[in-house]
Formats: C-alpha cells, structure tokens, sequence
C-alpha cells in the first residue's frame, strides 16, 4: 500500500495530511430520493434521522453513520430511496440526463447510476442498462424494478456485441468503467487486499477498451460521461488522453458542476476530504458524424384476439388508464410492455425489457411484482395503504398474510406511506402476500 499513498501525496501534495485524517474516520453514508416514487420533502418528513445535503447531485444527502439497517426500510423496500455513496451520483450529474433522451448506461450494476439516470427520463425516453456479468446483471434487475423504472431494458453483453448491434443510437452514454476501486477502501477491505499496481494496469487497458465500444453506440453530438470510483492517474487521466489521441472527434467538455477539483481542464476528481469516498469523471462530446445508425424498432403487434383480450382484462383489473402504454410483446408464456422508441435488440442477451405485466397459467394470467413497483397509488385499482411504522407492513414484508378491509377483492397494490411497494390478493378480510421471497425480511 505504500504505492498507493504515495501516489495520494502526488496528486494532491497540500491536502496529503488532510486526506490521511479523513481516511482514518468512518465511510460517508448516502442515499439518493428516488423522485419516480418520492419527493425530497416527503422522504424527509418520513424518515426519522436527518438528511444533510451532498454537494454531488440535487436529490443526493448524508445520513447519520448510527442509522443501522437501512435497507430493510419499509421505504427501501418501497423504492422510495436507494442507498449510495455520495460521490458516485456525481457521474450522472455531469451527463446532464433531460427527459426524452436516449440512453445507455454501459457498465451498470449494481444499479444506482442507472437508476438515477431513470429519474432523470421520468419515464420518458429510453434507458439501456447493461452487465457484463450475468448474476450481477439480475440485481441490476432487481433494483432497476424495486425504483420502479418502466423505460428501461437490461441486457447482459460485452461492450464489443453493444456497439456491434446498437451503433450510433444513444444521446447519452456512460461508462462507468470497473476499476481498482482505490475509492472503496475505507467501505471495502476486500478492495483493499487485492489492490496492487499491475491491477491497476489491467484495469486501465479494459477501460480504454470499452470506452472504444461505446464510443460507437454515441450519435453526433452525443454525450459520453466516463468514470471510476479510483485514483490513480494510470485508470483516469492517462485512459481519457489515451482516447482521445486515438479519437480526435471527441473533445473534453465542461459539465458546468462545481463540486470537486478539475483536472484535464474540465474533468473532476473527488477525493475523501471533498465529501465522498472517491471519484474521477470525464464529460465527453462526440463532434463528428460516423456512418451507419440504429433506428427504433417496431415489435410485432399481438394478433391473437383472446390473447389479447386476456391481457387487455387483466391490465384495466390491476390498473387505470393502461399506465404504462399498450406495446404488448409475448416473450414464451410471459406477457411484457415494451417502452417506446425501442431499438432491434434481436442477437443480444436480454435480461429484461419493459415491464413485466404478467405470466399465463392454465388460462389466467398471473401478475407480476415488477407491474406493481412501476406503478404508483394513482395508478392502482386496488390499494392497501400501510404506516413505515405499522405491524402490518412489518408482515408484509416478512411474507405474512395480513388483515384487510373486507370490501378490497382481488389482486391489490400494497403501498408504504403512500408509495408502492408490492401487491397481494385480498379475499374475506385477508390478503394472500405475493411479495417475493427472495426480497423478504428475515
């Protein structure tokens, strides 16, 4: 580890002593308000801890180191927050997300950058999360549908098999590449232990990698949003000087944001004693046209009239106004609704896209947790509204059945505070849980 603190003391000589002392305390601890579900007000009126503001993103806050569990918070569960170090929304926010945009988050799990980047959209426009990992992928998954993201498609492929099928589509791209993790120690000793100088190395060569297939995915004028959560110059300054020597066409660009300290120009580096545990990001503008774009595509339209009748029953039961659109697509005996503006993804390895209303057995279609997560209160035909503090949700979320109003028939959204967070099936006072067992409180 000496070459590693040494390397500190080079980047930033007058502030060493300053970062040692900060390295030596606890790990910040952060979350970020999902606005899909929750507002900022809200979550704080909720909430029985303070929230102190990040200098990193708008909806990004501190919390108290003492706050013990928080992921098994009723309005975790519910989607209401996702818990995230405070200088990993940085990224995002130098991307600069509008809604409508087209978007490909490159290397995305565990899933806070791309959720953040829905929030952005609020449902508008299209995100593309992508894993090369597949059992990472399916938490990306599962996060992706606990913030109840309903314009997205997950995919799990190497950069390389992206830019091959999806050239030239995005507005926006980021790539946040996996790296040495130099910002992870204070929260990680694994990271610790495995970090040497030759990983950094390698990392560095498999960042510049899938910088150069992402750079294909960009449309003219697109926005690329590069970063680690490192420090080393070998995986952030030199790959970005590197890419660009080997594509002028792209320019570093000024993200207008203040937090951090510039380097390259207009990049950011954010160490320890800047308020997070450690970031470097780079927002880059693709300034030339390259030949050959992907178009949206238009998925065949479900011709089987009971079929579609089935599906069309069982959406206008759980739902009012078809919330999520009527792009049906039927994907073995699994019914999804597609977002708009989708492109081919035909020859890749697709996770998830849309959402996923429901699954045939025996002539009914089941519905699916992920339906009910994207949708919120007012969307809802049925609707058990539960206290963050009550036994009740405590049940819920245990997989217990719980007591209902015995006027409530059917399938029914169960929410915390207002925000959704599953569903059950109500029948003579009682609601059957439909939670998932593997998203359960033990």
């Amino acid at each position: 580890m000496d070459k590693f603190f040494s390397e500190i003391k080079n980047l930033i000589p007058d502030d060493y002593e300053d970062f040692l002392h900060y390295y030596e305390q606890e790990p910040y601890k952060g979350l970020r308000v999902n606005t899909l579900k929750c507002s900022v007000s809200k979550l704080k009126e909720l909430l029985d801890f303070d929230l102190t503001e990040t200098p990193f993103c708008s909806v990004g806050f501190y919390y108290p180191n003492e706050e013990k569990g928080l992921g098994k918070h009723p309005l975790h569960h519910a989607g209401a927050f996702y818990i995230q170090e405070p200088s990993a929304t940085s990224a995002v926010t130098m991307l600069d997300v509008r809604e409508g945009d087209t978007v490909l988050d490159m290397c995305a799990a565990p899933g806070g950058k791309s959720t953040q980047i829905a929030a952005l959209l609020n449902g508008k426009g299209l995100l593309v999360s992508n894993e090369i990992v597949k059992s990472r992928a399916n938490i990306l998954l599962s996060n992706i549908e606990r913030m109840g993201v309903r314009n997205s498609v997950v995919l799990s492929n190497h950069p390389k098999c992206i830019a091959d099928h999806l050239k030239g589509f995005f507005d926006k791209i980021l790539v946040d590449a996996p790296c040495s993790g130099e910002g992870m120690f204070r929260k990680d000793s694994g990271a610790k232990s495995e970090w040497s100088y030759q990983h950094t190395v390698t990392c560095a060569a498999r960042q510049l990698e899938i910088l150069n297939s992402a750079k294909h995915c960009l449309k003219e004028n697109g926005i690329l949003v590069y970063s680690t959560c490192t420090y080393n110059k070998r995986e952030n300054e030199e790959v970005i000087l590197k890419f660009i020597e080997e594509n002028p066409e792209f320019v570093i660009e000024d993200s207008g944001q203040a937090f951090g300290r510039n380097t390259l120009g207009y990049a950011k580096r954010i160490f320890i004693n800047d308020g997070g545990e450690g970031h470097f990001c780079c927002r880059l503008r693709k300034t030339s046209f390259e030949m050959g774009y992907t178009q949206p595509y238009r998925y065949n339209e479900i011709k089987d009239k009971k079929l579609k009748g089935m599906i069309n029953d069982i959406y206008d039961s759980l739902f009012v106004n078809r919330p999520f659109g009527e792009n049906f697509q039927m994907i073995g005996d699994k019914v999804y609704i597609l977002p708009d503006n989708m492109p081919d993804i035909k020859g890749l390895n697709v996770i998830r896209s849309g959402i996923l209303l429901g699954e045939i057995k025996k002539n009914r279609i089941e519905p699916s947790h992920s339906a009910f997560m994207a949708a919120n209160v007012e969307d809802c035909r049925n609707i058990v509204d539960l206290k963050a503090c009550s036994e009740e949700i405590k049940r819920y979320l245990h997989g217990e059945e719980i007591p209902v109003d015995s006027s409530i028939k059917g399938y029914t959204a169960v929410a915390v505070e207002g925000v959704v967070t599953g569903f059950g099936k109500a029948s003579n006072g009682t609601l059957k849980n439909k939670y998932p067992k593997g998203l359960r409180n033990l």
